[in-house]
């Protein structure tokens, strides 16, 4: 079995708030803020648990000029 801790952020389809955090450098707090919104295109709910489908947040903060 491979741990999760092997595997590295950038090859994984969806990260936690923490990982995307490290991952993009914007903070957890503005991350929970952005996928707060229903309209959200990289939120993946999981019962409460949320995470944040990485290929869809890079494809969307590719095209933002501020959040």
């Amino acid at each position: 079995m491979i741990n999760s801790k092997e595997i590295p952020i950038w090859e994984k389809s969806n990260l936690t708030i923490d990982e995307a955090a490290l991952y993009t450098n914007i903070g957890r707090n503005k991350l929970r803020e952005l996928t707060d919104d229903d309209r959200c295109p990289f939120v993946l709910w999981v019962g409460n648990k949320r995470l944040l489908k990485r290929k869809k947040m890079d494809e969307y903060l590719e095209k933002a000029f501020s959040i």
